[in-house]
C-alpha cells in the first residue's frame, strides 16, 4: 500500500524530530522506493505499515532505520578539489604554524562513507612528503551507523575509488582485496569515528580549527540549518575555518560566520561569534 498524505506527514515529523531531515512532498514517490529495503527488512509488508507503527511508540530501532534509508549519503574523494587545494596550500599549514604545541584539529561532519575525512588525511600525507608536515587529528561523524561502518572498515569499491582519487594515491595508499580497496592501516589509523546526530550540540570542551560541514545542510530547512551553524560557531577556533558546499552559503541565516574574501565555500568565525553564541 502507498503512503497517503497523512501517513507522509507523521513521516516528515518523526523524521525531521529524529535528525533535521526535511522530506519534499514532490519526492515521496522516491521516498517509498528508498523505505522499500527497510519495510522488507523488517518484514512490515509495506511503507503504510512501516510509518503506522513508527506512529503508534517510541522505537530507535525503526526510526533509525528509516533515517538512515533517508539520508543522502553522496560523497567521494576529493569532491569538488577546490576546498582541498585550499585546505593543502593555505588552511591547513597556517593553523598548524599557529599551533606548535598540538595537531590541528579537524570535525569532518555528516562525513557519510568516509571518503572525505580520508582525503584530509591524505593532504596530511602529501604535506609531509613535500616536507611540510602538519599533524593533524581527524574526526569523521555522522547519523548512520552503517556509514560508519563502512567508513571504519576503509573498504571502497573500483567505482568508489575512481571517483575523484588520483591514480598515485590509490596505488600508495590503498591495498587491493579481491575486487575492492581498503586504504591501507596507518591511513585508517590517521581518522576517528563517532555517530553524532547535528541537532545535539557538541562537546564544549572539544574546539575544532577546521569543521568540514560540505553538502549536508541542504537536507535540511532554514530553521535547522541555523541551529546547526550556530552550534558549530561555538566550538569552531576564533581562527579557524568552516568549509560548506561550493553551492552552500550561511547568508541569510547566520551572522556567526562571515565568507573568506576570495575563498569559495571557505568560511571564518565573525570576531563578535562567541558572544552572540553565547
Amino acid at each position: 500500500m502507498a503512503l497517503d498524505l497523512p501517513a507522509f506527514a507523521r513521516l516528515v515529523d518523526a523524521v525531521r524530530a529524529a535528525s533535521g531531515l526535511s522530506l519534499p512532498l514532490g519526492q515521496l514517490a522516491f521516498i517509498e522506493a528508498r523505505l522499500q529495503p527497510a519495510v522488507r527488512r523488517l518484514e512490515l509488508g509495506d511503507v503504510q505499515t512501516l510509518v503506522q507503527r513508527l506512529s503508534r511508540r517510541d522505537d530507535s530501532v525503526l526510526i533509525q532505520a528509516v533515517v538512515e534509508a533517508l539520508a543522502v549519503t553522496e560523497t567521494s574523494f576529493f569532491r569538488d578539489k577546490t576546498p582541498f587545494e585550499q585546505l593543502k596550500r593555505e588552511v591547513l599549514p597556517a593553523l598548524a604554524s599557529a599551533r606548535r604545541d598540538r595537531p590541528v584539529r579537524v570535525w569532518c561532519a555528516g562525513c557519510a562513507t568516509g571518503q572525505e575525512a580520508y582525503s584530509v588525511a591524505l593532504l596530511a600525507e602529501q604535506l609531509r612528503g613535500e616536507g611540510a608536515p602538519v599533524p593533524l587529528e581527524i574526526l569523521g561523524t555522522d547519523l548512520s551507523e552503517r556509514c560508519l561502518e563502512k567508513a571504519a572498515s576503509g573498504l571502497y569499491t573500483q567505482f568508489e575509488v575512481q571517483r575523484g582519487l588520483p591514480i598515485r594515491l590509490l596505488v600508495d595508499w590503498f591495498e587491493q582485496t579481491d575486487e575492492m580497496w581498503r586504504v591501507t592501516p596507518r591511513l585508517r589509523q590517521a581518522v576517528s569515528w563517532r555517530r553524532f546526530n547535528l541537532l545535539d550540540a557538541p562537546d564544549p570542551e572539544q574546539a575544532w580549527d577546521v569543521i568540514l560541514c560540505r553538502n549536508v545542510l541542504s537536507g535540511f530547512d532554514d530553521d535547522i540549518r541555523r541551529g546547526v551553524l550556530d552550534r558549530m560557531a561555538g566550538v569552531l577556533a576564533e581562527d579557524g575555518q568552516l568549509v560548506l558546499g561550493l553551492s552552500e552559503t550561511v547568508h541569510g541565516l547566520t551572522d556567526a560566520f562571515r565568507p573568506v574574501p576570495g575563498r569559495r565555500g571557505l568560511y571564518a568565525r565573525d570576531p563578535e561569534a562567541s558572544r552572540r553564541v553565547a
